[in-house]
């Protein structure tokens, strides 16, 4: 048997708390009751796979992936890279990458997204792609636009992408969201607020790169996505891990 190593115990304190008062739809998103522990089966552990074998040349260019080609969207170029990495810095290879995002206005392609920006018609707001032998990735597309939000008086959200990864199966799928270094409001978003230690809340925080910015084209953000690599992240239904 190959020896993974001790398991290093997840930070439960990074992880912000279900319910806060300041961000209103944790009221009645938050549970009221004790969690329930419930068995996986062999199936949610091993598959099934999503999306790992059917990538398109343009899925990681938002630029372009809406028109197939035919036409850019709107708005500051920029490139997201970075590397799938584990908590001991090692490459986590063939990882299934999905980013969603508002367009340059601040809109999303949703229907409940009732927001006064227009919607671009060469944006459609969704990439993928899958990480290479080293862990590295990007995504082409354009700078998100910051949008209010009904939360408060006034509250308006940073400008982000969302950012979903899968491992070998639908259960082992992680959710996070990338900020731009500089943008004033991740200060006053109630959401980023919930995050109580700053130096947690600033690995969500991409800086700027220009070390692969290309002139006259785009600027360049560099966000790595850091995992427990050495055995399965302790989800609330397996207290010790796989």
């Amino acid at each position: 048997m190959t020896d993974l190593g001790p398991l290093i115990p997840r930070d439960r304190a990074m992880h912000p708390p279900a319910y806060d008062v300041d961000y209103k739809t944790t009221i009645a998103r938050s549970p009221n009751l004790p969690l329930l522990s419930l068995e996986s089966t062999p199936s949610e552990e091993t598959g099934p796979r999503f999306g790992h074998g059917i990538l398109g040349a343009l899925d990681n260019n938002l630029i372009y992936n809406w028109t197939k080609g035919a036409a850019p969207a709107v708005g500051e170029r920029v490139l997201m890279h970075g590397r799938v990495l584990d908590e001991n810095g090692r490459a986590v290879p063939n990882t299934l990458i999905e980013i969603w995002q508002a367009n340059a206005g601040g809109r999303y392609r949703h229907i409940k997204d009732t927001y006064l920006a227009p919607l671009d018609p060469n944006f459609g707001g969704c990439g993928r792609t899958i990480s290479d032998a080293e862990g590295r990735y990007q995504f082409l597309t354009i700078r998100p636009g910051a949008y209010p939000w009904p939360n408060r008086g006034n509250e308006w959200r940073p400008m982000h992408i969302h950012i979903s990864v899968f491992g070998h199966s639908f259960g082992q799928r992680l959710i996070t969201q990338m900020y731009f270094e500089g943008d004033p409001l991740i200060d006053r978003c109630p959401i980023a607020a919930t995050i109580k230690s700053r130096s947690q809340l600033d690995r969500l925080v991409a800086p700027l790169d220009m070390s692969h910015a290309r002139p006259l084209d785009f600027l360049a953000y560099k966000f790595d996505i850091v995992l427990r690599g050495r055995r399965q992240t302790m989800f609330e239904n397996k207290l010790e891990g796989m």
